[in-house]
């Protein structure tokens, strides 16, 4: 993993990647919440590329990477919103784009819902919170496997590789390293007490709709780029439809053989049409 920069956001200290410094418009980049997730893990190769056109921020949401892991905590969407707005204050970032996966997608949402003056475009893949599966089960099977990655006895690297193997379409994309480096993040007992804390927190009686962005997508006024693989297992395509159909700037592409990682597994296509998109007029 590159190094990156810290920076405190209100209660929270939060770990980066930041490329691109001479560019005016800002770019921040959400990952998804898997164990042994992180910036880096998720976007790590196209932080570069975002870099030639924006200044581009990968940022550790709270619990995940390098950043501060708190074992109780507000409804994760509300709570890792509000961390990156303090991040952007403290970097002076008055408005910026984003690209968020699954969780980070949920989290942009929530922070464009929350603070429409802060975001501009969002490209979001399989984001959480706005899928609704009209046609497929619920819970999919990459949640399943996400629940059973800490459940009794305990995380193993044979149930992490389970994970990953559904994350993807492309299978080639899971080598030993990738397993091993992700095992070593998800296994220590900070990060396991941080995603049971994740957890928790979608389901609080008194906060549980916040986690519902479908049935305030209409609010959105932002341009929004949906990404779907056709082969989703986490997130399954028919997800989309709902949010495609009920937020008002919305547009949606799909690529087959894909999975829940587009950035990775159509990583030239992805990158071209996220920059397209973002600046489109």
């Amino acid at each position: 993993m590159a190094e990156g920069k810290y920076v405190q956001a209100g209660d929270l200290r939060l770990h980066y990647h930041e490329a691109g410094a001479e560019h005016d418009e800002t770019l921040i980049l959400l990952h998804g919440g898997g164990p042994g997730a992180s910036a880096w893990s998720n976007f790590g190769r196209n932080v570069a590329v975002f870099a030639k056109s924006y200044r581009t921020l990968a940022v550790d949401q709270p619990g995940f990477g390098r950043s501060d892991k708190l074992t109780e905590h507000p409804q994760y969407f509300s709570y890792s919103a509000d961390a990156v707005i303090g991040l952007m204050d403290a970097l002076g970032i008055e408005r910026a784009h984003f690209v968020g996966n699954s969780l980070g997608g949920g989290a942009a949402v929530r922070l464009a819902l929350d603070h429409p003056q802060r975001a501009g475009r969002l490209v979001l893949m399989g984001p959480g919170g706005l899928s609704v599966n009209v046609f497929s089960p619920d819970p999919t099977e990459g949640i399943k496997n996400l629940g059973r990655f800490g459940a009794p006895p305990g995380p193993t690297r044979e149930k992490l590789e389970a994970f990953l193997r559904v994350m993807v379409y492309d299978q080639s994309l899971i080598t030993d390293e990738l397993i091993d480096d992700r095992f070593a993040a998800a296994s220590s007992p900070e990060s396991l007490a941080a995603m049971r804390a994740m957890g928790m927190s979608f389901a609080r009686p008194d906060t549980y709709e916040q986690g519902m962005l479908w049935r305030e997508a209409h609010r959105l006024r932002q341009r929004v780029l949906l990404i779907w693989g056709r082969e989703d297992r986490v997130n399954p395509l028919d997800g989309a439809l709902l949010a495609l159909k009920t937020i008002p700037r919305a547009q949606l592409h799909v690529f087959g053989g894909c999975g829940h990682w587009a950035q990775l597994e159509k990583f030239d296509e992805f990158n071209r049409l996220a920059l397209d998109f973002l600046g489109a007029s």
